[in-house]
């Protein structure tokens, strides 16, 4: 006789893998359900699945984190938003949104750095440093490298 501890964690762990990887496609396709004008204003948080008490049918309702002023806006965007969803992951795996204020992640933005163009004495450096190197995709790499750390040395320098 096994101890129900065990039958337990057996069960739940089926449901709420279930349930976290449904979540897990929600986030990985948002860009394509949200369109590039929500998608960052809003956050799939939460999915509730409930027993329907009358039908047969399980009711799933999906929690989006927005902020208030998006919070007023969006519940007109719910039958396309739950009509994407369909669309993307079948039938009607979804069957309500629910919009609830709540903080939202912004996603960093990231900047690809500007290399300030080395002086006549940093490249003859640079290029005297490199000269023992044979490889010349090596080379072209480390060289890449090293502008990018000088240019960077130099950043750092004006700012201090």
């Amino acid at each position: 006789m096994r101890p129900l501890s065990e039958s337990t964690a057996r069960v739940a762990s089926k449901n709420f893998s279930r349930k976290y990887i449904a979540l897990g496609r929600v986030v990985n396709q948002w860009d394509e359900i949200m369109g590039s004008e929500f998608a960052d204003k809003a956050q799939p948080v939460k999915i509730n699945y409930r027993k329907a008490t009358r039908s047969k049918e399980q009711t799933v309702t999906l929690d989006i984190a927005t902020t208030s002023s998006y919070a007023t806006i969006l519940p007109y965007q719910k039958d396309l938003i739950l009509e994407r969803i369909n669309q993307l992951f079948g039938k009607q795996w979804i069957t309500d949104i629910r919009f609830v204020v709540g903080n939202i992640i912004e996603a960093p933005i990231t900047r690809k750095k500007i290399i300030s163009p080395l002086t006549q004495g940093e490249k003859k450096y640079l290029s005297g440093v490199l000269d023992q190197i044979d490889d010349p995709e090596f080379k072209e790499k480390l060289e890449s490298l090293g502008k990018a750390l000088i240019s960077d040395m130099k950043s750092s320098e004006r700012t201090s």
